[in-house]
């Protein structure tokens, strides 16, 4: 049952009133010094102080750094290493780190410091499992790192999140995280998770001081508060709005609005081994049974976010031009899921050897738009006679659920950028078992195969090929049913001057943040 919402007037006083309940909260729990206070609004709660985690959190905060950062236009820069070499076999990698680094608690940022970061991030699940690394070792005042074949993406894998490199400090007996202790410009204060973080500027930065002394980090899970909190000028800088809020948003005098294609694509991640979905004839049914220009026009606001393959445009070498695009015809629909076996019953909904075609499609609320998109995804497929159910749930129920096979279908959004190659999502996401946001119950050797050779070669036109040999089989059998591209939104406060939004999201860039009114 669909239950109405209040009246607009009564919901916007409600979501007021927990805006101001909110920021409340956390002016009584701040620092007690006198500094003006940087406040940031964001859906992603503090789950943990793991990097393989929530790693992102304290990246894009600027509390941690990575040994390889990114530029402004999407190239590999220094980060923590201010150079790096590979052997002429491509199988021994040298960094060189930034001199006069420390970390926060005043301990000087060692090779040994950060070998032990990365051996940890190694033996935890994540990005650098991925990796053919071997070795990694503190040699001549250098980090090591030895790989048992060539690998040419390494440095890209060591820009992501959850390499990032902690103090000795930050870790229990166990080798648990017990606190987070970086080199950044910014150091941690205070951390009451899941929602809350403070941060204050690090007096041992040894780059330009920023102009904003003090941040406090909130995880707001409602989009409509997020707005509230814009708008009533609660904080100064908001990401991920509701796609029904941006005309509003735009439209107050207060704030400066931002939105920008990102290398993200939402998606249908199907459970390929489930009874109902492992013929491929059905997994295509469903895509074409989707609208996706209508979804893309009536929920996200911009036309032009329907996607035709899983890459957008702006992932200019992994967007195959010439690839057969794809497109809404239930009529086709219909006759897959009948070749399939299937067949309506009085109700219009179908059965095949008196067993009907009921699934439940998951998401989550922490972006905002996956809900009303799940909602109509229900409503397309019920027009071809598919019966499914969307659960609303925590995004860790995502991969809960495809480690313990439970999930059927599942509505996400993937960053392609996360690490600067996005070899690094795919290794993960197409690997012969699958990846908890990835395939599940499905893989393909020709798949598998491109992307070993992507990750040892630089030669061009060979990369080329890999690559589009790989979109094609994922057009073809849809392991992944690519939804639509992704809008990124943010807004910040006519209080505050020089904001840039990160089209890789990897940083806030709260060090570039000036002072205005």
């Amino acid at each position: 049952m669909t239950l109405a919402p209040p009246p607009s007037a009564l919901r916007r006083a409600l979501l007021l009133s927990a805006a101001v309940s909110v920021s409340t909260a956390m002016a009584q729990t701040g620092p007690t010094t006198n500094a003006r206070v940087l406040k940031v609004a964001a859906p992603w709660e503090i789950g943990s102080l793991d990097p393989s985690k929530t790693g992102y959190i304290f990246t894009r905060l600027e509390v941690t750094e990575t040994l390889v950062d990114v530029d402004a236009s999407g190239q590999l820069a220094p980060g923590l290493a201010v150079r790096w070499a590979v052997s002429p076999d491509q199988k021994t990698w040298r960094f060189a780190l930034r001199p006069g680094a420390v970390f926060h608690d005043g301990s000087p940022v060692t090779p040994e410091a950060v070998v032990r970061s990365l051996q940890r991030a190694l033996a935890q699940p994540g990005i650098l499992k991925n990796t053919p690394v071997q070795r990694i070792a503190a040699v001549n005042g250098e980090v090591q790192i030895e790989l048992k074949q060539a690998f040419t993406a390494l440095p890209a894998f060591l820009a992501h999140n959850s390499t990032q490199v902690l103090a000795p400090a930050s870790f229990a007996a166990d080798n648990s995280v017990q606190a987070v202790v970086g080199s950044g410009p910014y150091k941690v204060v205070r951390v009451n998770a899941p929602q809350k973080l403070e941060t204050a500027a690090f007096e041992g930065w040894t780059g330009k001081r920023p102009a904003v002394q003090r941040v406090e980090y909130l995880a707001t899970g409602r989009g409509e508060t997020r707005g509230m909190l814009a708008e009533s000028g609660q904080a100064d800088l908001v990401f991920t709005h509701d796609a029904v809020a941006i005309e509003r948003l735009k439209r107050n005098p207060r704030l400066q609005f931002h939105t920008l294609p990102i290398p993200r694509t939402l998606y249908l991640k199907v459970n390929a081994a489930h009874p109902l979905l492992k013929d491929i004839k059905v997994r295509q049914a469903i895509s074409l049974a989707i609208d996706r220009p209508g979804i893309a026009q009536a929920i996200l606001r911009e036309p032009k976010a329907a996607a035709t393959q899983l890459f957008s445009p702006g992932m200019a070498e992994w967007h195959v031009p010439g690839l057969q695009p794809l497109v809404r015809d239930p009529g086709r629909a219909r006759q897959l899921l009948q070749e399939a076996g299937w067949v309506a019953g009085a109700d219009g909904l179908l059965r095949k050897d008196g067993r009907p075609f009921k699934l439940t499609l998951r998401t989550f609320s922490d972006r905002p738009e996956q809900p009303p998109m799940a909602t109509a995804i229900q409503a397309q497929l019920r027009e071809v006679g598919l019966d499914v159910a969307v659960a609303i749930m925590n995004a860790s129920d995502i991969p809960a659920g495809h480690q313990d096979g439970s999930l059927e279908l599942a509505l996400v959004a993937r960053n392609y950028a996360l690490v600067p190659d996005p070899i690094g999502s795919l290794l993960q996401d197409f690997s012969p078992q699958g990846g908890d946001w990835g395939a599940m119950g499905w893989q393909s050797a020709q798949v598998t195969s491109a992307l070993e050779s992507l990750s040892t070669t630089n030669d061009p036109a060979r990369r080329s090929r890999l690559r589009g040999a790989l979109s094609t089989v994922l057009q073809a059998e849809l392991p992944l049913i690519p939804v639509a591209w992704y809008q990124h939104t943010a807004t910040h406060s006519k209080r505050v001057g020089n904001v840039s939004i990160d089209p890789l999201e990897r940083s806030y860039r709260i060090s570039q943040i000036t002072w205005g009114l």
